[in-house]
């Protein structure tokens, strides 16, 4: 202990540091549980000792070798409904949170207003609603509808995009419309490079949702060519009665590398973007 330093400072950096590792280890340990497991022999999830006395790759080779379930069309699936999704919910929410932020017109705090009030409801109280939706339109057991859902319900959330451009001072529009720029020009020009981290925070979240999302997939999605990862993994689990779980592990690792992945090599912008659009200007 430094000299100087009062009792009390120590004892509360103490305890923090503490409070950090406990919640660093309960952080940690089931997702280390996970991967260990899946590289365990036999089909049982608990064992007496974290570290496995052998270690094997047959469940990874499970997965893309069984007949009974097709992990690797899974996989496709949902790298293809959780990327235009990507693209489609960052399109969508960047321009109309621009235009809520940049412009004013008849009809703007209604609408920000109702916005901010279905955002207060759980996406899935509409599930009978989007599912008579989708029935209606012939859109059921379609990729295209997952896109759809996920795309437009990602726009309730774009407060935080919208409190980003709030920030971005106005002179810069009023200094570009006066060298003759349209809308469309200072809006490509000067605000998606200052957007960076905000469009990558956007992308994100939006890719990490439908990614891994379960609850409007199991309800859209009914054959099994269509499923994505986190209905086919269910489906994987309860066609075995509850038994492998050694290979729902080893499906577990596998779906979170894309994100891991992610987030590593993106975590500075997505920081940015998060602290951008928490601020007031």
């Amino acid at each position: 202990m430094k000299m100087g330093r009062k009792p009390g400072t120590f004892l509360r950096l103490t305890l923090s540091y503490a409070v950090l590792i406990a919640i660093a280890v309960c952080a940690v340990y089931p997702a280390l549980w996970v991967v260990l497991s899946s590289l365990r022999p036999g089909a049982s999830l608990y064992s007496e000792s974290l570290i496995p006395e052998s270690f094997t790759l047959a469940h990874y080779k499970e997965l893309f070798t069984s007949q009974s379930f097709r992990y690797g069309l899974w996989y496709v699936n949902t790298l293809k409904i959780a990327t235009l999704t990507m693209i489609f919910s960052t399109i969508l929410t960047t321009l109309s949170m621009y235009a809520l932020s940049r412009f004013r017109f008849r009809g703007r705090k209604n609408a920000l207003t109702v916005m901010l009030v279905l955002g207060m409801f759980p996406g899935f109280m509409s599930m009978i609603a989007i599912f008579i939706f989708l029935l209606q339109l012939n859109l059921l057991d379609t990729h295209a509808a997952l896109i759809i859902v996920y795309s437009a319900g990602s726009v309730l959330g774009g407060f935080v995009v919208k409190g980003f451009y709030d920030t971005i001072p106005r002179s810069l529009d009023e200094a570009a419309r006066i060298d003759g720029a349209t809308h469309l020009q200072v809006f490509i020009r000067i605000m998606l490079p200052l957007s960076r981290p905000m469009l990558t925070y956007v992308a994100l979240t939006t890719f990490t949702g439908s990614w891994v999302d379960f609850i409007f997939a199991r309800l859209v999605l009914r054959s099994k060519e269509n499923y994505t990862l986190a209905v086919g993994m269910w489906e994987l689990v309860n066609s075995y009665q509850n038994s492998n779980f050694t290979l729902f592990a080893a499906g577990a690792v596998l779906i979170a590398i894309p994100i891991t992945l992610l987030f590593v090599f993106l975590q500075r912008f997505l920081v940015q973007g998060l602290t951008s659009g928490a601020s007031k200007g």
